[in-house]
């Protein structure tokens, strides 16, 4: 959405929206369920988040990306100073809500791992990466959902929003392994890959090669091991009102379906970028609400 002037918080919050609606293929889902005020600061949160994402996924050369990274990151510290939509849409929401602007350094500092070529050694590397650039959206999120009780323990559920924004950066990583890998980017922990014996290749038509089906037994020891993190970050829901855990539950509920897709048949990743449909998606949110309400 382009706008000429100064934009209201209004505007702001429709362009967010806009956003939001266009490109979070899966959260999108989970963010209708809340109440206006809620979604539309989630919205705002969303929509700074991805453009810290994309700056990292994009095209530019790399130096671009790293002085787009840091004017992200001096805007962080003056949001009230920063004429554009989004700014002007967090500004409000971070007026509204005690949200961790910390946070966005911390998805910064995720997104800064990946200009370059990506290996990582061990899993502790990877929960490390993971919390940066999901863990940090999960506690974004928490600070616009809130906790029902006023006296909750505000650094656990923190701790539980980390785990499960783990879990999804796990599922993302598991989906995206070929895609990734064509970008020079192995998010799989080396030693882990070393006792499986799987060295990721491709094969003549550009797909993942696994002749003797290591990388799938791999794969399934992975997903095992995700589903245990959303097990962990689903101590968060009993702690949210019924809107704002519909809501989660719809958008960790979308890769959670993936996660299961994939440790059914591992091999659907080798030559795809798994989905869930819109029907699917849908689906997933009305069982949340469902979930929610009883």
């Amino acid at each position: 959405m382009t706008m000429t002037g100064s934009p209201t918080v209004l505007d702001a919050y429709v362009a967010c929206a806009e956003i939001t609606r266009t490109e979070a293929r899966n959260f999108y889902y989970g963010i209708r369920l809340l109440p206006p005020q809620k979604r539309n600061a989630l919205c705002a949160l969303y929509a700074l988040a991805r453009r810290i994402d994309d700056i990292g996924d994009g095209d530019l050369p790399l130096e671009e990306k790293r002085t787009a990274l840091h004017r992200i990151r001096k805007n962080l510290g003056r949001l009230d100073d920063v004429n554009e939509p989004v700014y002007v849409a967090v500004a409000d929401a971070v007026r509204r809500f005690p949200v961790p602007i910390g946070a966005f350094e911390e998805l910064v500092d995720g997104v800064e791992t990946d200009l370059s070529q990506v290996r990582i050694a061990d899993f502790d590397e990877l929960v490390v990466y993971c919390r940066r650039v999901a863990g940090s959206v999960g506690r974004l999120c928490l600070s616009i959902f809130g906790p029902t009780e006023a006296d909750a323990d505000l650094d656990t559920l923190a701790l539980y929003a980390d785990q499960l924004g783990i879990a999804l950066q796990q599922t993302n990583i598991l989906r995206d392994i070929r895609e990734d890998l064509g970008n020079d980017r192995i998010y799989l922990p080396a030693d882990e890959l070393e006792r499986f014996g799987v060295r990721l290749t491709f094969d003549e038509r550009g797909n993942l090669d696994d002749p003797q089906g290591r990388l799938a037994a791999y794969i399934r020891f992975a997903t095992g091991r995700a589903q245990d993190w959303y097990s962990l970050g689903w101590r968060l829901l009993p702690s949210l009102d019924w809107r704002s855990g519909a809501s989660c539950r719809a958008m960790s509920g979308i890769y959670h379906h993936l996660l299961r897709r994939i440790a059914a048949n591992p091999v659907l990743v080798y030559d795809r970028r798994l989905s869930l449909s819109a029907g699917e998606k849908a689906q997933v949110a009305i069982a949340s609400l469902a979930g929610a309400r009883s």
